[in-house]
């Protein structure tokens, strides 16, 4: 698989910050949207190494996984905590699962990265 060590770790750390944010009903502030589009580029780098990969089963994994986790973000970028809590207000343990799905996922794909990424990371 080719390395995409920067985009597992940047998408990582954005779902678990991002569900935190929500779920301690912080309010929408300019760099989450940031981080919201960012995630989706770091997501299909990770969609286009698995396709180079020919991985499909992983891929479809990843994709589905993360496409459960976009819509509850999407809802509270798109509106803050108003519009979240009106989509998906009594839907946090869904969300929370969705999420814990994608983490998951991601931790499969850090195992994958070439030995050489890792090695690199030391130095």
């Amino acid at each position: 698989m080719l390395d995409v060590l920067g985009a597992i770790k940047n998408l990582t750390w954005t779902t678990e910050h991002h569900f935190l944010h929500i779920k301690n009903q912080h309010e929408f502030i300019r760099i989450w949207a940031i981080q919201f589009e960012l995630a989706y580029t770091d997501f299909r780098v990770i969609q286009m190494a698995l396709q180079l990969d020919s991985q499909t089963e992983l891929l479809q994994r990843f994709t589905k996984a993360y496409d459960a986790v976009y819509q509850y973000e999407y809802a509270f970028v798109k509106g803050g905590l108003e519009e979240f809590n009106q989509q998906f207000g009594d839907q946090l343990d869904s969300y929370d699962e969705a999420h814990q799905t994608l983490l998951t996922v991601l931790d499969e794909l850090m195992k994958q990265q070439p030995k050489s990424t890792k090695e690199n990371e030391l130095i």
